[in-house]
């Protein structure tokens, strides 16, 4: 919801697209690659079923190693449909490839890792109460 100013301090709902196309996505993801893996040999495994607009192999920053996974974009949605019919658990580098569309990535929060637990080491702690009302371990 948006604040309109028209109407005050009241909350408004405004449609903030209008025109949402329900479309299959060009950019493919593939999965399960061995570390052997090329661009090359990724973009060559997937010509066959049309035409290749970019490979990205992602690599491993501190390594420098392919993590195991990249992405592959075709010219249109229809060569799309028929490269992930066709090279979905196929193998490729003697591994069953995963392949299916693209999803959007996900926003993270800024500064690094999720921190889920508190500082406290997360233990239960035992308490006594003593005759003098203080809480003491034990």
């Amino acid at each position: 919801m948006i604040l309109n100013p028209m109407f005050g301090n009241s909350l408004w709902k405004v449609p903030v697209c209008r025109t949402v196309k329900h479309h299959m996505s060009n950019k493919l993801f593939v999965g399960n690659l061995s570390f052997d893996t090329t661009e090359n040999d990724l973009q060559d495994a997937f010509a066959a079923h049309g035409t290749v607009t970019e490979t990205n192999l992602l690599m491993d920053r501190e390594t420098g190693r392919p993590r195991g996974f990249g992405f592959i974009t075709m010219s249109s949605a229809e060569e799309a449909e028929k490269a992930i019919s066709a090279m979905n658990g196929s193998q490729l580098g003697g591994r069953a490839l995963t392949v299916n569309v693209a999803k959007p990535r996900e926003e993270r929060p800024a500064g690094g890792g999720r921190r889920e637990y508190g500082g406290n080491g997360g233990g239960r702690r035992e308490f006594r109460v003593s005759g003098s009302g203080d809480g003491e371990r034990y």
